[in-house]
C-alpha cells in the first residue's frame, strides 16, 4: 500500500513540475503550444524579464528555439528589449542564428544598441566572423562606427579576423 502511495505521489509531482514550466523554460527550449497555452492564463508573460534580467525572446534567440523566437517577434511589447548581456538580435548574432536577426530586423529592431561591454551586434557578427549577418546589419544600417569598451569597431576586429571577404564588407 505504502508503495502505491508514493508511486502515485511522484506521478503527481511529475505531471506538476511539468505543468509548471513558466515563460523562461518554454523560451529555452519548450514549444509554441506550450507558449501559446500559458499566453491564455498569463498574456503579458512574453513581456517579463527573469532575475537575469532576459526577455523570453533573447533566451529564444540564444538557444535557437527559432518557432517560439519567430512568434515573440511578432508577439513581444520591445523587441529591443536591452539585458546586461545584449538584445535579441545580439543574442542570434553570437549564435549565428542569421534566420532570426532577419526577422528581427525587418520587425525594427535596432541594430545599433550595445551591451554593458559596448558591443553591438555588428561586433559579434564580425568576432564571430558571420559575413551573411554583417551583410544583413548593414543593410539595415548597422552604424559601423560604433565603438566598444576596449576603443574598437568592427572593422578592427575584422583586420584582427585575417577575413578579407569580412574586411572589405566593413571598410
Amino acid at each position: 500500500m505504502l508503495k502505491k502511495v508514493f508511486v502515485v505521489f511522484f506521478l503527481l509531482f511529475f505531471v506538476c513540475s511539468i505543468a509548471q514550466k513558466d515563460v523562461f523554460e518554454i523560451s529555452r527550449d519548450g514549444s509554441l503550444a506550450e507558449l501559446k497555452e500559458l499566453i491564455k492564463k498569463e498574456p503579458n508573460c512574453i513581456n517579463e524579464l527573469n532575475e537575469n534580467g532576459y526577455t523570453p525572446l533573447i533566451l529564444a534567440c540564444y538557444r535557437g528555439n527559432n518557432e517560439l523566437a519567430a512568434f515573440l517577434v511578432h508577439k513581444v511589447k520591445d523587441i529591443d528589449a536591452l539585458s546586461e548581456m545584449g538584445t535579441a538580435l545580439m543574442a542570434c548574432a553570437v549564435k549565428g542564428n542569421v534566420q532570426i536577426a532577419k526577422l528581427l530586423l525587418e520587425k525594427g529592431c535596432n541594430p545599433d544598441l550595445a551591451d554593458a561591454n559596448g558591443t553591438t551586434a555588428l561586433i559579434y557578427a564580425t568576432q564571430f566572423n558571420n559575413s551573411e549577418l554583417i551583410k544583413a546589419l548593414l543593410k539595415y544600417n548597422a552604424d559601423k562606427t560604433k565603438i566598444d569598451n576596449k576603443g574598437k569597431t568592427a572593422f578592427e576586429y575584422a583586420v584582427f579576423s585575417g577575413s578579407e571577404e569580412i574586411i572589405n564588407l566593413l571598410k
